[in-house]
């Protein structure tokens, strides 16, 4: 799409919040076109339109401005314009549907050369319809049977028909229309299974992202070429590979069917819960199968988790590929029915709940009524909230992992206090927050010659702008007032920030300069700061359009008003980029120099003529005077070219434009008089591509130095003990004023004080450390090293039952999580049930492990096994100098 400078005519501001925010709030309808758009420009726009209630004040400063419509920020490569990876619903880009985005066009413009983002809306789920917008395609390798080794790559949606791709196969490979055919997909090196129902969408196939898909044309004498694939076994179809000798059961690998890692490190860890693997392969489950209960999956979940686990125990297998359990769980649950990465938490609450109600020995759950606790004794409270739990839930679920809450509430107006008892699942414990934050800025200084300097400063995580340049401040020595913090994307200042807003507002990924700027002058002249930004002219040719494209990086100069003149500011911006330009010189800008006018020209030494400034500015009449020798290869003044003696060309001009720089309020000609320009305007520096090549020394352009500060070990994180997190969770909070509680005596609601207890523990304890925090601004993950026992974790003083017996528990599983928030990899640590010796589960790779590898920052999900469960307690673990010697016989361990 043409660019459109500032785009067609624009309705006032309140008529684009009035006429965008009911579309914004439209629902997902199948079959609709939605558009994305990169979440810095449409915050950006939210911002100038005071499109949220907090951004009122700043309501149509030009500075915030947000020019055409640009997702460069979005592609990997902004020529090719393919999408990244693992990009983030609202963090990374926002979805508009058509309407929307063709209102934001019309008024904005979209940035030259750059095609629309434009993605379908998918309905996923059998019983529950889920829609969503399916922002990656589903990339497929299609190769035909007689060439496999020719594969072609396409990109199908997931609710496209197989028949789609086997008419897209037809056309890529020639086949005839009368021609009979067969397709196969390949699930491992040299293994395929028919695709047999071409009336199946992508997703009830279970493909995945990159597979293979065979083509195969029957032979002319009615004979198919390849041999049948072998009948699945119980409806179920597991890809196994069997090892070239008997596997230790429970020591099974799962394949990676395009980012699953999640749901493999989730199941590795309830694989080796020996309550749960127990019931399933000794097949008491099919006698507890509940078919109609409405809140379940018509015990779907439950045959499918069924076959999987008796594969992984059968000890035939080195690895299995789970791809029709995925497939289960996709229809049921459609936020896990693509190939982009989940959550392993979000899995096992899914799948024991999914669990629970297919295996619900309750056929007809009785309606119950609530009963307020009105002073009786919490023991009373308690067992009553316990049996009414058990009466509508009843299921080995609920045997092995639920326990009992106490919630305390009371109301800061009238002190009622409630109390009750409710079951959970599983405990999501908090992580202590951390108190401050490593920030990687980079310093432009207003001196000359110096290149831009990066630092790493230590600020409150929930500190200020100012707190940055205080911080800043005591590294660079530059005055923290004299500093203006920026967020520089695509070659211009996407924001400006004030001093009083909160660092919340900056995420990691941020290029963050602060520029050094001056607010009077040495003499207390005031000063005026202008944003200046570089352009390259393109020129017409005949295959594309004319205009201009930002470059290099922007820039904040200060200038007293009383020299705002365009022969000021042509020097002091010369001076800003002398160190980037190139010598020597060509004759027509030959004898310049930047070094304030002094010279080394072909005779060592150039007067330098008078300017006929309207400056006063003293100095240069003085040096213009006399002539000045010098060792520089060039002068800025002869640069300047005005009517001196030698008559040379302007490097560059000047044009006022709007905030992101791409559309002209007015161009600048006017030499010799003061110019009347409001702090913070912007310019644009317009350079011919010769003139910037010939010139410009775009490595040096880029270039910055590294303090010491950068260097420097980051601070060493503090660990915390699990029981740290326990007793955070216990503590008393005050509910927030977005949460708060109805107090029934005062009849409104109040933010009261909430404090939960344990009351009884579950036989198989799922702790979840909660390391993802969201904020508005905010997305970050905590990997502090949380401290948690192998064996003998004394739960007993956090529970609140006096009559309870000792809560002693030992770990048997851990689900972990590497990387950053929304992307990275899972894996698990579990302890077989039969050896009882501890396993590393990376996808289908399976290895031994020792002890001291189990306690790292990747730690997520915990699994523990209370020791009163005797007939299930494992073999102790043997000494580490005993596991060393040991083999692990018909692993695979790649």
């Amino acid at each position: 799409m043409a660019a459109e400078l500032d785009g067609g005519p624009r309705p006032d501001i309140g008529a684009q919040r009035a006429e965008l925010g009911p579309l914004l709030g439209i629902a997902l309808r199948p079959g609709e076109s939605w558009y994305l758009i990169d979440s810095r420009w449409f915050k950006q726009w939210k911002k100038y339109v005071g499109f949220d209630s907090w951004d009122m004040y700043n309501v149509g400063e030009p500075n915030l401005f947000p020019g055409p419509i640009d997702n460069s920020g979005l592609f990997t490569d902004p020529e090719i314009q393919t999408l990244k990876e693992h990009l983030i619903d609202e963090l990374d880009y926002v979805l508009v549907p058509t309407e929307a985005w063709n209102k934001l066009v019309n008024w904005y413009g979209c940035v030259e050369e750059q095609q629309p983002i434009v993605r379908k809306v998918v309905e996923y789920g059998l019983f529950v319809k889920h829609c969503k917008v399916e922002v990656y395609l589903l990339e497929l390798k299609l190769c035909e049977n007689s060439d496999p080794t020719n594969e072609l790559t396409c990109h199908f949606s997931k609710a496209d028909a197989i028949a789609t791709i086997e008419k897209e196969m037809r056309q890529l490979f020639s086949i005839p229309s009368e021609k009979e055919t067969r397709l196969w997909s390949r699930y491992m090196s040299n293994a395929y299974e028919q695709v047999s129902n071409l009336d199946s969408t992508v997703q009830d196939a279970g493909l995945y992202h990159g597979q293979v898909l065979l083509i195969e044309v029957k032979n002319e004498d009615g004979t198919w070429p390849r041999q049948p694939f072998p009948a699945k076994v119980s409806g179920f179809s597991y890809s196994c590979r069997e090892s070239p000798s008997q596997s230790q059961p429970g020591i099974c690998g799962l394949s990676n069917l395009g980012n699953t890692c999640f749901m493999n490190s989730a199941l590795q860890c309830l694989s080796n819960t020996p309550l749960l693997t127990e019931y399933f392969l000794e097949d008491k489950y099919e006698a507890e199968i509940n078919h109609d209960n409405p809140l379940g999956m018509r015990g779907e979940i439950a045959e499918a988790y069924a076959e999987l686990i008796k594969q992984m125990w059968s000890g035939r297998h080195s690895h299995v590929a789970p791809r029709m359990f995925k497939t289960q769980v996709g229809r049921f649950a459609p936020q896990f029915s693509g190939y982009q990465q989940q959550d392993s938490q979000e899995l096992l609450a899914f799948l024991l709940d999914g669990l629970h109600e297919d295996l619900n020995r309750v056929k007809k759950k009785p309606y119950l009524e609530l009963k307020d606790a009105n002073g009786r004794p919490d023991s009373v409270v308690a067992k009553e909230a316990w049996e009414n739990h058990r009466l509508r839930n009843d299921s080995i679920i609920v045997d092995i992992f639920h326990g009992l809450f106490k919630s305390t509430l009371v109301c800061p107006k009238c002190s009622k206090v409630s109390v009750t008892f409710d079951p959970f699942c599983y405990l999501t414990l908090p992580l202590p927050l951390k108190k401050d934050r490593s920030m990687d800025v980079s310093l432009v200084f207003a001196g000359l010659h110096r290149r831009p300097t990066q630092y790493r400063v230590v600020v409150p995580m929930m500190g200020a702008v100012s707190d940055l340049c205080e911080a800043l401040s005591k590294l660079s020595k530059i005055p923290a007032e004299n500093m203006v913090v920026t967020d520089v994307y695509n070659h211009r200042f996407h924001k400006i920030f004030q001093m009083d807003e909160g660092l919340s507002h900056i995420m990691p990924k941020d290029n963050i300069f602060v520029y050094e700027v001056c607010k009077s002058s040495e003499d207390g002249a005031e000063c005026i700061t202008l944003s200046v930004y570089f352009r390259e002219k393109r020129i017409r040719q005949p295959s594309t359009s004319s205009g201009t494209v930002l470059c290099g990086q922007p820039l904040l100069i200060s200038v007293p008003k009383h020299k705002l003149t365009l022969d000021h500011l042509y020097n002091v911006v010369l001076e800003q980029i002398g160190h980037y330009i190139k010598f020597p010189l060509t004759k027509e800008y030959s004898s310049v120099c930047l070094d304030r006018g002094i010279c080394n020209g072909s005779s060592g030494s150039c007067e330098v003529e008078e300017m006929e400034h309207q400056d006063g500015d003293e100095e240069g009449r003085e040096k213009a005077s006399q002539p000045e020798s010098c060792q520089s290869e060039g002068c800025a003044h002869d640069l300047l070219g005005k009517e001196g003696q030698h008559h040379k060309k302007h490097l560059f001009t000047f044009s006022l434009v709007n905030s992101y720089g791409t559309s002209e309020r007015n161009s600048i000609t006017t030499e010799g008089k003061l110019l009347k320009l409001n702090s913070y305007a912007t310019l644009a520096i317009d350079l011919d591509p010769d003139t910037r090549k010939l010139l410009f020394d775009e490595q040096e352009s880029q270039a910055f130095e590294k303090d010491a500060s950068m260097l420097q070990s980051q601070k060493k994180k503090t660990n915390v003990a699990l029981k740290d997190c326990i007793e955070l969770f216990t503590t008393m909070e005050t509910l927030g004023e977005h949460d708060p509680w109805y107090c029934p005596n005062c009849k409104k609601h109040q933010q009261a004080t909430k404090k939960f207890d344990l009351w009884s523990l579950p036989r198989i304890l799922v702790v979840h450390l909660k390391r993802f925090s969201y904020n508005r601004y905010w997305r970050d993950k905590l990997d502090t090293v949380v401290e948690f026992p192998i064996r003998d974790l004394s739960m007993s003083e956090f529970v609140c039952d006096p009559t309870a017996d000792p809560y002693v528990y030992d770990l048997i599983a851990v689900s972990n999580h590497y990387g950053a928030m929304g992307v990275g990899h899972y894996t698990a640590y579990a302890k077989n049930k039969v050896n009882g010796k501890w396993y590393y589960f990376d996808d289908s790779s399976v290895s031994m492990a020792s002890e001291d590898q189990i306690v790292t920052k990747a730690a997520y999900v915990l699994f523990y096994q209370r020791r009163d469960s005797k007939q299930h307690i494992a073999p102790s673990l043997p000494a580490e100098s005993e596991l060393a010697s040991e083999e692990c016989d018909g692993m695979d361990t790649n």
